[in-house]
């Protein structure tokens, strides 16, 4: 599993409904640039939605479903296409803030396919570094947006 976390001086639940807006989660990813819930509802148990991504001209969606949804603490969601688990965790920080982590699991051996589209290096030859490069990046431009709004 990798993860990333950093300090953000804003209430949980002002950070959770950041990180959990996947129509937004492009001003803030290197690499994802939106989705789109398929049943309209949101976040919550079951709920399932498509992602958006883009890696330089290359540009895919993803299937992904929502595996545990916990407000203000817990966000989590597997992705069909790779069998990986994306998830957030939200702690209040003892000061009025929040201590957000985002994390990522392999679930099981990766696809043909998006293997392949992997080795040919179409998106990135060190694709294991350029993931946990955009957790950091994406946790910084979430904080930055968390404390500008309050």
């Amino acid at each position: 599993m990798d993860q990333a976390s950093v300090r953000v001086a804003a209430s949980p639940e002002r950070v959770w409904a950041l990180v959990t807006d996947i129509t937004r989660m492009g001003e803030w990813s290197p690499e994802a640039t939106g989705g789109r819930w398929r049943d309209g509802s949101g976040p919550r148990l079951g709920a399932r939605f498509v992602g958006n991504n883009r890696h330089g001209p290359i540009r895919w969606n993803t299937h992904c479903r929502v595996t545990e949804c916990e407000p203000p603490s817990r966000f989590t969601f597997t992705v069909a296409e790779n069998r990986m688990a994306w998830g957030w965790l939200l702690a209040p920080d003892g000061s009025g803030g929040t201590e957000l982590t985002q994390w990522r699991e392999h679930l099981g051996p990766t696809p043909f396919l998006a293997n392949l589209l992997v080795i040919s290096g179409l998106i990135g030859r060190d694709r294991e570094h350029a993931m946990v490069d955009g957790m950091h990046r994406t946790l910084e431009a979430v904080r930055t947006t968390a404390e500008r709004a309050t």
